[in-house]
């Protein structure tokens, strides 16, 4: 693996990619969006720009519940009125803070997120079919789990159905077209494994057919909407039955190997662990490993000065116990802040539990911190990482990445609505562009350092997200919803949202699996150019279609 020494190194070119994508649709909408019919603009905070003073519009910012921000900062307020009499130099904080956040998502994918799913699953000896089948979706799609619900039991499900087939076209054609030509870019030959692609393509196709039938029916009752979820357990059992025959073909031939006289050994037999190379040991952090050369030594000076609060937060708070990382201190200060960080996210998240609530949840969280804490320190050396429970600890790495990512990924979709709302343009295109790619970072940074940087089993655990990570939020996301809105209707049925596009977006969907169910075993299951244009070229005439009809320059709109 080739560790560049360019302390933006982690700032991979599909930041840079969806950076472009949100400029150019920024600079395409604001001017077109004064021509987009009026009945799509459903977010109150737009008539800010007929407020007419300065003074005005921050007032209206201040007063109105619509411009109340979805993450943690005003950033409306900020520009209205902190900067009111300098908005181009609030916009281009703004624009700064924007490219931080996207390098913040990249960079906890690649350094921690990565990291924590190899291990974990050596750790729990999953193939990468197994690793990508669950704990990559795992981790990218349970917010997305608990959105949809929510919006099924607020708002009646319509957002919640365009945010999961958005986000799985996204997922399908733009990521898996990213990493195609990125590898492709790269020279480098990886081959996907046959079965396990087609495996995960078929149970998607399957299950969109399903959902596409349940909408031309318009409505489903209890027992269907459980068929529906429970295919996923379908899925995960033929996964497994897949990876137990494959390893029992090759534990004939693995489980033992000729030494150099002849006798058979085990393959996995005594091993000195003073010899061993602990499993976290090839990667190279940035942060701490790089060595600057005379030239750049300044400039690495600077980033490092400029990356430490961006850096520490993190650090205090994802348990790492890798070799070359290795600190007890802030092993055992990231066990106590780390259910404490949970709770604060909890309790500002709800924002409605009352006083009494918030009380005890950071009394339990601290209770859990500090016996964390405490065992960490009584039980871990102070010259070497953990070797026993590793499975723990790696899996708390894991979830405080899925934490961080959650967290910093909900701040980028707020600014990025944020920054549409200020140049205007029409919350139907924010949603078709700039919240549909937002909500999908987290999965196109996850999944792409995940097949750049996580070993020689990183493509296959990433192809196999690229596909289980659609599924996991179709059937468990869209079929618990289905199970929660039908058993509060039962014994009735509960009736789909009309919604006349949803079957082109299914469509699209699926004319992406269909292009890639072909090509890949044309190609020798390469990923190369000609399958990541074509799935690129997919989505533009998706978006396409749909930002034309959201301006009103295709017949047959939404209001039609």
């Amino acid at each position: 693996m080739v560790i560049s020494s360019s302390p933006f190194s982690v700032f991979k070119p599909t930041t840079y990619l969806t950076l472009f994508l949100i400029i150019i649709s920024l600079h395409f909408t604001s001017s077109a969006t004064s021509n987009a019919a009026d009945s799509t603009i459903t977010t109150t905070c737009t008539a800010v720009h007929q407020q007419n003073s300065s003074t005005a519009k921050c007032n209206y910012v201040k007063s109105n519940a619509g411009c109340d921000p979805k993450g943690y900062i005003n950033y409306l307020q900020i520009f209205y009125c902190d900067f009111s009499q300098f908005t181009e130099l609030g916009f281009i904080l703004l624009l700064l803070w924007l490219v931080i956040l996207f390098y913040i998502l990249s960079n906890t994918a690649s350094e921690y997120f990565c990291p924590a799913v190899e291990h974990l699953s050596k750790t729990l000896k999953l193939s990468p079919a197994i690793a990508g089948t669950t704990l990559l979706p795992l981790g990218n799609g349970s917010t997305d789990v608990f959105s949809s619900v929510i919006a099924f039991t607020t708002d009646g499900g319509d957002i919640g159905l365009n945010s999961i087939l958005g986000g799985s076209i996204f997922i399908s054609t733009v990521v898996v077209g990213v990493l195609s030509l990125l590898i492709a870019y790269r020279k480098k030959i990886v081959v996907v494994d046959k079965p396990n692609f087609i495996r995960d393509v078929v149970f998607l196709l399957f299950s969109l057919s399903n959902l596409l039938i349940i909408i031309i029916i318009g409505k489903i009752s209890l027992w269907p909407s459980i068929l529906f979820a429970s295919t996923y357990i379908i899925y995960i059992l033929v996964v497994s039955y897949m990876h137990f025959i494959t390893m029992r073909k090759h534990s004939i031939t693995l489980d033992a190997v000729d030494d150099d006289q002849g006798r058979r050994v085990p393959l996995l037999g005594s091993i000195d662990e003073e010899n061993v190379v602990h499993p976290a040991e090839k990667y190279v952090h940035y942060e701490e490993q790089i060595v600057p050369n005379r030239r750049n030594r300044f400039i690495m000076t600077i980033f490092h000065v400029i990356n430490f609060p961006i850096y520490l937060p993190r650090r205090l708070t994802i348990p790492v116990i890798t070799r070359e990382r290795w600190s007890k201190p802030f092993l055992v200060i990231s066990m106590i802040l780390a259910p404490i960080m949970v709770a604060l996210i909890w309790n500002t998240q709800e924002g409605k539990l009352g006083l009494k609530a918030s009380v005890m949840i950071y009394f339990v969280a601290g209770a859990i911190g500090i016996a964390l804490g405490t065992c960490t320190f009584a039980f871990t050396s102070s010259t070497h990482p953990p070797q026993n429970c590793l499975v723990l600890w790696y899996a708390g790495g894991f979830l405080m990445s899925v934490v961080w990512t959650y967290l910093t990924a909900d701040e980028l979709v707020s600014l990025l609505e944020s920054l549409g709302t200020i140049i205007g343009m029409s919350p139907s295109i924010i949603g078709l562009t700039i919240l549909a790619w937002g909500n999908s970072i987290g999965d196109l940074t996850a999944n792409v350092a995940m097949a750049m940087y996580g070993g020689p089993d990183g493509t296959q655990i990433a192809m196999s997200g690229c596909y289980a990570g659609p599924l996991f939020n179709l059937l468990i996301g869209l079929g618990f919803s289905f199970v929660f809105v039908s058993w509060s209707n039962y014994p009735g049925s509960y009736v789909v949202p009309e919604d006349p596009y949803i079957a082109e977006t299914i469509g699209f969907l699926m004319a992406g699996l269909l292009w890639a169910l072909v090509i890949l075993p044309k190609r020798q299951m390469r990923l190369d150019h000609t399958l990541g244009g074509g799935l690129l070229v997919i989505y533009l005439c998706f978006l396409f279609i749909k930002l034309a009809r959201a301006l009103g320059l295709l017949s047959g709109s939404s209001s039609n």
